[in-house]
């Protein structure tokens, strides 16, 4: 099996950097394959509503934006799984995770929104700093998720405080996805 792992933070060497890697090592230590896309390092414009949001993307499920969006896509519908950390910033989604979702949701209306129903889907939300927002931040990414059709394994709130904890039961997670 093929694990995706899409990393939201601008910061490589933090906290949400890590829950990505730990949950990736877990699957890896289970014998899948494994990929690390961080979106930060990436060019992902935000969506620019064309035609007044009935454009291309929701009539055809494409994008006329030509940046790497695209490209993470492809890569999320060859995996066969997707974890997706992110984050959190004043009790919300990141910008870079929400411009990425916000697209990904208008293109998948176009798709009928049925193109990752067999998917799973981890999805951690760290918060730094008080670690206030985390449970609200995972709320939204859920309603995202399952609006485009992922099945949910599981939904982790990591902070600073429950680090020493949740970073391994991230690699457990990873080793459990297709259990």
């Amino acid at each position: 099996m093929n694990v995706l792992a899409i990393q939201t933070s601008p910061n490589q060497d933090g906290l949400t950097a890590e829950t990505a890697k730990r949950a990736l090592a877990g699957a890896a230590a289970a014998g899948h394959e494994t990929e690390l896309v961080e979106l930060n390092r990436i060019g992902i414009e935000k969506c620019r509503a064309c035609d007044r949001g009935w454009g291309p993307c929701r009539t055809e499920g494409t994008c006329i934006i030509r940046d790497d969006f695209a490209g993470v896509i492809d890569k999320i519908l060859a995996a066969d799984a997707l974890v997706f950390a992110m984050p959190v910033y004043w009790w919300d989604i990141s910008e870079s995770a929400k411009t990425f979702l916000d697209r990904m949701r208008r293109v998948e209306t176009g798709h009928g929104f049925k193109r990752y129903t067999e998917k799973l889907c981890l999805g951690i939300a760290c918060a730094g700093g008080s670690g206030n927002g985390a449970a609200r931040a995972l709320y939204l990414l859920e309603e995202y998720l399952k609006r485009m059709g992922f099945k949910i394994h599981d939904l982790v709130p990591v902070t600073q405080r429950n680090r020493t904890y949740k970073l391994p039961m991230l690699e457990q997670a990873g080793r459990a996805l297709f259990d």
